[in-house]
């Protein structure tokens, strides 16, 4: 009884509520095959797939998935985008929909059970390939357009996109999946971006069409910042990019962009 009483305390300590891990990662954790069989029969773990376990499946969150993700599993995955943007209060639009989006950056792939314990979160994945070149885990550089952040009471953080970065992550999906207007509306609220870490990621980016549409934005709005900016030494390609068909051509940037705009 003592020992049972000891395994559940000790599983307390390493395992929160909601956070999602592995039997190979509790076994390293010094839990026995024989002490994980009997946590799960006593309900102190429940399995929610094939070697995967959670300690309340009901505390289950977006943040306590991507949590396990990033500091149980060691995928290289980043929160991005929209999503890094909201957690750091510069989003434009309020999500008043049930059923919540999260854009995560990386190359690792994302397990099955993903998509299965959280139905009411919509996980979208892109690679670091489409800003990068290199992998975020074989790339110092590219880590330094990361920041943390603390997602619950016990001082557990979550990485995230710098807003530097979030930006050039939303322009990827202009104008599919995000508006020109959204975009725009965006870079409203972008003020304070800091010119030195702009500088850097612009230079490091590698995306052609994100780089126009980052500068065609900024100058909307002429920041500051914008004027700190060397752009002599970042790459902007050659030759025209349609951005968006029956757009004009803007003859600055060589992209087409909404007329209206």
């Amino acid at each position: 009884m003592a020992l049972n009483v000891e395994r559940r305390k000790e599983l307390y300590e390493i395992m929160p509520e909601g956070v999602v891990t592995t039997r190979t990662w509790l076994i390293e954790n010094n839990l026995s095959r024989h002490a994980i069989d009997n946590l799960v029969k006593s309900n102190q773990l429940e399995s929610i797939s094939n070697g995967v376990y959670v300690r309340n499946r009901a505390k289950i969150t977006w943040q306590s998935i991507v949590f396990s993700l990033q500091s149980v599993l060691k995928t290289d995955f980043i929160i991005g985008g929209l999503t890094a943007l909201e957690m750091q209060g510069l989003s434009h639009y309020l999500a008043f929909s049930e059923n919540k989006t999260v854009y995560l950056y990386g190359n690792d792939k994302l397990p099955e059970w993903v998509t299965s314990v959280a139905p009411n979160v919509n996980f979208i994945k892109h690679t670091s390939n489409s800003l990068f070149d290199k992998k975020r885990k074989t790339n110092p550089e590219i880590d330094a357009f990361t920041i943390e952040r603390e997602w619950d009471n016990d001082n557990r953080k979550l990485v995230i996109a710098t807003p530097e970065r979030a930006y050039l992550e939303v322009l990827l999906d202009v104008p599919h999946k995000i508006t020109f207007e959204h975009a725009d509306q965006l870079m409203q609220g972008l003020t304070t971006l800091s010119p030195r870490s702009l500088q850097k990621i612009l230079e490091a980016c590698k995306n052609v069409k994100v780089k126009r549409l980052f500068f065609w934005f900024a100058d909307r709005h002429n920041y500051i910042w914008l004027t700190k900016i060397n752009r002599e030494v970042i790459t902007m390609g050659s030759g025209n990019r349609m951005v968006m068909r029956g757009g004009k051509l803007d003859n600055k940037y060589k992209i087409t962009v909404p007329k209206w705009l």
